[in-house]
Formats: structure tokens, C-alpha cells, sequence
């Protein structure tokens, strides 16, 4: 996880992070996105596990503008999932059995004036290249909606419930003080075109490459945020998927 990483697709690349100054734009993009702080360029969303990860930066290649970052934390197995972020809201012991190497991605985010496919498209290729080269069985993070009031994303939680939570041997438990779990919402079926149209982008894809979720999402005021724990085992992606994730990746 350590070596050096390039990878050019279109008009943009990817890089690990070289510098302070590098980690410092990461986190203004961060806080631009995560706490709405664009009336101040120089306020950063930082944390004590910035000095743990290593951090991917997207940036478009003719002007040096970083477009999209997220971080990773390499874990040898599931015996040192405690050292996650995402072990602070959900109680993981399920997944300290998992005797191979992991991921976590957190801080995913692009930035909002953006709209180009391709930054996705390089994102999944960069982290596609990294699984393969350093042999990571399982990718896991949170995954997060805007906002902590649950109504808009209604379908979306209902259809998570009905068809992507974790199977039992892998579930997260309930841990952080605040949660909405899904047992507990109402209605209707989910109509599933509100329901992926209320999800991240992020969290369409791992779903679309055989993700799956908790059975509730933790309410985060701090990032004013829902999010659920997200995970996907690289031997489960689908052969027709895992093959367009490596044409991204070369």
C-alpha cells in the first residue's frame, strides 16, 4: 500500500497524497462537502485518522484542481477492524473473523461543481487497482446520505432493507447512540426509482458490484449526515463487473 500510484483517465489523474500541502487540500475539498464550508477556502474536516490512511487525490490534469479524494486504511484481517473509523458507530466483531486482507475508503467526495463521469470512473479504477495489486479480499467504509432526517430517503432504506442487508455472519451490530434501524420503518413497497435516485453515488455502485449494507443507519450530527456501513467482498463481484472495473483500471 505503500508503493507509488499513477493512474490518467481523460482529462484526469490519480495520486496518493506526497505532501502536507497535499493532505491540506484534500481536507478543504472535504469540508466543502461534508460541512458546507465554502465561504471559508481555508477551513479543512480533519481527524486523527487522516494520519493513518493513505489518501487518493483526483485532480484534473491541465489545471491541478483536485476534483475528487477519498482515504484508505489497510488492515492485514478482520482482527484489526477496532482500528477503523467506522468501528466507532457499528460493533464489528462479526468481521473480526475475516481472515484477509481489508480496506476501509471513507472520506469519499467529489466536488460539487463537477460533473464529469469519468472522475467516478477513475475513482473505482484507482481502488480497483489497488485491491488487485495488494490483494484486498474486502472493501468496507460508511456510506452517507445529507442531511439526519430520515423521511426523504424513505425507499431508499426500505429497499437496502429488502434487498442488500449484510448476510448474518457479517452484520454489524448497533453501537452509536443514535440510529434509525430499518425493522422499524413503515409502508409501502419501495419505488425503487426514488430509492436509487436517494442514494450516493458511491453506495449505487458497491450495490451494483454486490455490496451490502447494515440493517440501520447511524445518525451523525457532527458531519450532519445518515450513513450505513457498507461492505463488498472482491471474490463476490460479479465476473462481467469485476472485468469493466479492470478496464478502468488500465
Amino acid at each position: 500500500m505503500n508503493r507509488p500510484l499513477t493512474l490518467t483517465r481523460g482529462r484526469f489523474t490519480a495520486r496518493f497524497a506526497r505532501s502536507e500541502g497535499d493532505l491540506h487540500a484534500a481536507q478543504r475539498l472535504r469540508f466543502r462537502c461534508f460541512r458546507g464550508g465554502r465561504q471559508d477556502r481555508d477551513a479543512r474536516d480533519h481527524d486523527r485518522f487522516d494520519r493513518l490512511c493513505r489518501h487518493v487525490l483526483i485532480e484534473d490534469s491541465a489545471t491541478g484542481q483536485l476534483v475528487c479524494c477519498y482515504r484508505l486504511l489497510f488492515l492485514e484481517s478482520g482482527a484489526e477492524i477496532a482500528r477503523s473509523y467506522s468501528a466507532q458507530y457499528y460493533e464489528l466483531s462479526g468481521l473480526a473473523g475475516f481472515a484477509r486482507p481489508m480496506v476501509e475508503m471513507g472520506r469519499f467526495c467529489m466536488d460539487p461543481l463537477k460533473h464529469d463521469p469519468d472522475i467516478l470512473r477513475l475513482a473505482w479504477g484507482t481502488m480497483t487497482a489497488l485491491v488487485d495489486r495488494d490483494g484486498v479480499e474486502m472493501l468496507f467504509g460508511c456510506s452517507s446520505f445529507r442531511g439526519t432526517d430520515a423521511a426523504p430517503y424513505a425507499d431508499a432504506f426500505a429497499l437496502l432493507r429488502q434487498r442488500h442487508v449484510a448476510p448474518d455472519c457479517w452484520r454489524p451490530g448497533i453501537k452509536a447512540g443514535r440510529v434509525i434501524e430499518f425493522s422499524t420503518l413503515t409502508g409501502t413497497a419501495p419505488d425503487p426509482r426514488l430509492a436509487q435516485s436517494g442514494m450516493p453515488p458511491l453506495l449505487r455502485t458497491y450495490l451494483l458490484m454486490g455490496g451490502w449494507v447494515s440493517d440501520h443507519a447511524v445518525i451523525d450530527p457532527d458531519l450532519d449526515t445518515l450513513h450505513v456501513f457498507t461492505g463488498l467482498e472482491i471474490r463476490a463481484v460479479p465476473a462481467g463487473r469485476a472485468r469493466l472495473l479492470r478496464a478502468l483500471a488500465n
